[in-house]
């Protein structure tokens, strides 16, 4: 039931405080109307015995506190959900920004939803193919995980998202849809992005949410919670598997840090709200596959390194909760590798059980392991050889340092062309085969052997 009030006791930018307000709840709606006689929106953030503070979402310049009417509609914050979705470019808070009429949509429901029981959750099995070869050989990304990307600045972390968002496909041709939330982006990013996938013909397949840097702080906080929404009925009411991209992680945190800020909330680490790390996990949370319920949400935030620290707070819980992590190489980068991702404290923890006879192939483990290990040891070999040159290194580590960049060349750098997953196996296995059988210890007999069977029925068929 709605309640309206004359005037507020004070305001603090976007914050408006009120008094003597009954029965207000945390997360309701409210419209606010001023002399100007424009209407803005907001939403009830704190309900004390005194004061109740709403955050406007839209700008409060000549805004009069003590003349304003205050409405608290009783409706907490909704979203339109459904198919009709799908094709469709809108605002953080689900506004068309395409020029078409509001989604129709089949209900609305509250954005802030739930994380998944964990009694109703069932252990993800099944890969996703994103057409990366640094990701669906070496750190596959599996079906219900939430994997993020850990992204410096100047490092392509949102451009590599998009790629994944053109190439990504299910592993048996099932229903498959993205939802793209882009949190606090520049107006050039929101045309590269709608731009881009429109001409690549994804767009029919996908729900962008684009909050703009512009937009009001309290509607970066809203986008994630609407596009999750979305995909969640997606998932679980019409079947679909559902790839959700959130890019980026950090403009979400910044965005917490300013809205505790201005109700002066005693700040944690650096200046983040101690709740930082439960609010991010009502977010990453909602990633999963549920039991006897075909659909599923996959996640793949993009985080953004604040001055490149991998251990600072945002990176730091975000890896907490999350199952593993892609890091971008600013020395790839710089040597024009593309994706520059670093395979080696990159991780997916979920890979097992998406790899495999039953998923991909049946030498999947040891073939990654054997590439990790020879790699790793290239590295190495690298780093000596700049302090002795090569030819102080001993003989397998001369093999071992010429696989490095053959590595980085033919697997890793592959640019914005897709490499479908049995591409990406067959390039790895053409690099091993250029070093000695006993110094690939982590290849079995019978992988090795099945190999070379297989790659002489290959040779032939060319």
């Amino acid at each position: 039931m709605a309640r309206t009030y004359a005037g507020a006791a004070s305001a603090a930018g976007p914050l408006l405080f009120v008094r003597s307000t009954k029965r207000a709840q945390l997360g309701e709606w409210v419209r606010i109307t001023g002399e100007d006689t424009a209407e803005r929106r907001g939403q009830v953030i704190d309900v004390g015995n005194d004061v109740t503070v709403i955050q406007v979402f839209e700008d409060t310049l000549g805004l009069r506190p003590a003349e304003a009417e205050i409405t608290l509609t009783g409706e907490s914050a909704t979203t339109i959900v459904g198919k009709d979705l799908l094709g469709r470019a809108l605002s953080g808070t689900g506004a068309p920004l395409d020029g078409l009429p509001p989604p129709i949509g089949e209900k609305r429901l509250p954005i802030w939803g739930a994380p998944i029981n964990p009694v109703r959750r069932r252990n993800p099995s099944d890969f996703i193919e994103t057409g990366v070869s640094a990701i669906d050989g070496m750190n596959t990304l599996v079906r219900g995980q939430k994997l993020p990307v850990f992204s410096a600045p100047g490092l392509p972390g949102v451009e590599l998202a998009a790629d994944v968002v053109e190439n990504a496909r299910p592993a048996r041709g099932e229903p498959f849809a993205v939802v793209f939330a882009a949190i606090g982006i520049t107006e050039r990013e929101t045309q590269s992005f709608v731009s881009r996938f429109r001409e690549s013909e994804v767009m029919q397949r996908t729900v962008l949410f684009l909050n703009q840097a512009s937009d009001p702080t309290i509607e970066r906080l809203l986008t994630p919670r609407v596009a999750l929404t979305a995909a969640e009925h997606l998932a679980f009411t019409h079947g679909i598997h559902v790839l959700v991209v959130m890019a980026d992680i950090t403009h979400y945190a910044e965005a917490l840090r300013e809205v505790a800020a201005a109700r002066e909330e005693i700040p944690g680490r650096r200046g983040y709200p101690g709740y930082m790390y439960t609010d991010l996990a009502s977010l990453f949370e909602r990633a999963g596959v549920l039991k006897d319920t075909p659909g599923s949400v996959t996640q793949l935030p993009v985080v953004s390194l604040p001055d490149g620290d991998i251990t600072h707070p945002i990176p730091d819980l975000t890896g907490y909760i999350t199952e593993g992590q892609f890091v971008l190489n600013r020395e790839l980068h710089q040597r024009g590798v593309y994706p520059p991702v670093d395979v080696l404290p990159s991780l997916s923890r979920l890979m097992n059980a998406g790899i495999g006879e039953k998923h991909t192939v049946a030498e999947h483990r040891e073939w990654a392991d054997q590439l990790y290990a020879v790699y790793a040891r290239g590295r190495e070999a690298r780093l000596m050889a700049a302090i002795v040159g090569s030819e102080g290194l001993a003989p397998g580590d001369r093999r071992a340092l010429e696989f490095v960049d053959q590595f980085e060349k033919e697997l890793i750098d592959q640019g914005r062309e897709r490499r479908s997953l049995t591409e990406t196996i067959r390039i790895g296995w053409s690099l091993l085969e250029t070093l000695p059988r006993d110094e690939l210890t982590r290849l079995s007999d019978a992988a090795w052997e099945s190999r070379r069977q297989r790659g002489g029925r290959d040779r032939e068929g060319q």
